[in-house]
């Protein structure tokens, strides 16, 4: 048996979906969007159970967020921030929610919908939606401009649609046509007319961030009460990607230096330097500034330098690390989306 009590918080109740709409016992999966701080824990367990299939949750704590938020005992965990989690090996679903950081979007079946649908030979996947996750895109204007177009219906405010232009910056850099935008460089535009939403805009110069959902991904949030957030969105459109390192020990070691510093954006951060040439750092690719993110699957964030550390010499011959240069860590800060 598996434990696993991840260290995070809450945000906003799910909408409880359990209806029985084919007739066979089967409901519908609920979905919870957690965010942490250091002081909270999500008040459960993940369980990998002799003669119980899936990742289940238990030990609920009274009173504590998973239970305040409507997590039962026995229900199987499917989804981890829009990845479909079923059929992973039980280590890798405790990674991935602790390598989420802050917080993390849930998607959940109930026990005895799971078991039925599991002897009915039910697809699990086909019942979560294909696309739950926001996108980050990061725009370069040209010639034609950003190439999208922003419609706000009249007396409003912070609702705005996007028109994109076919093969223009916009949609090239990931932007989907008829899109909403919920966030401009970091900031949300809940709160802009039509009027402050250009002039922001304008003073983006050549280059903006935008945080936007396509219509189907903004209604999966309102229908349910969720947030959605920018430390949930697909980054893969961006031009500033976090790199997995994984090495093995040599006789003379992995050949870099950690050292702990202050980060661009506040706070501490833990930095690799001194990379020896042709040691299994270099080879696997480590650059001198790169900032850790992740040691083993696992978020540093709430580490000291000695906790690393010992993160790292946890496994005496071989270690895996998700770092980022010092661009793309400053991009990342600089539109409040924290690590990537």
């Amino acid at each position: 048996k598996f434990e696993f009590n991840p260290k995070v918080g809450i945000d906003n109740p799910a909408l409880t979906l359990t209806e029985d709409t084919d007739g066979e016992g089967v409901g519908e999966p609920r979905f919870y969007l957690l965010a942490k701080d250091s002081t909270e824990t999500f008040g459960f367990c993940l369980h990998e159970e002799l003669g119980c299939q899936g990742h289940v949750i238990r030990q609920l704590e009274l009173g504590g967020v998973a239970q305040r938020r409507g997590l039962q005992d026995g229900d199987r965990l499917l989804q981890v921030n829009g990845h479909f989690v079923d059929h992973m090996d039980h280590l890798r679903v405790v990674q991935k929610i602790k390598a989420s950081g802050n917080q993390v979007l849930l998607g959940v079946l109930d026990g005895d919908s799971y078991e039925t649908a599991k002897s009915l030979g039910r697809d699990l996947s086909q019942m979560l939606p294909d696309d739950i996750r926001p996108r980050l895109c990061h725009i370069t204007r040209d010639k034609s401009g950003f190439g999208f177009s922003v419609s706000c219906p009249e007396g409003t405010k912070g609702t705005f649609q996007l028109s994109v232009l076919q093969d223009g910056p916009a949609d090239r850099a990931g932007v989907p046509p008829g899109s909403w935008l919920l966030e401009l460089n970091g900031d949300s535009v809940k709160s802009y007319s039509h009027t402050q939403l250009t002039k922001k805009l304008k003073q983006s110069g050549n280059k903006v961030t935008l945080l936007v959902a396509s219509s189907a991904v903004e209604e999966f949030y309102r229908l349910r009460g969720l947030r959605v957030m920018a430390a949930l969105a697909d980054t893969s459109w961006l031009p500033f990607k976090v790199r997995e390192l994984h090495m093995v020990k040599g006789p003379a070691g992995y050949g870099f230096l950690l050292k702990e510093d202050d980060c661009s954006s506040g706070g501490t951060g833990q930095f690799l330097w001194e990379v020896d040439v042709g040691l299994p750092a270099e080879q696997a690719g480590m650059k001198e500034g790169d900032r850790v993110l992740a040691v083993n699957g696992e978020s540093i964030e709430g580490l000291d330098h000695e906790q690393t550390v010992q993160r790292i010499r946890a496994h005496e011959d071989q270690v895996t690390l998700l770092v980022i240069d010092p661009a793309g860590d400053e991009f990342y800060h600089s539109v409040s989306f924290g690590d990537p």
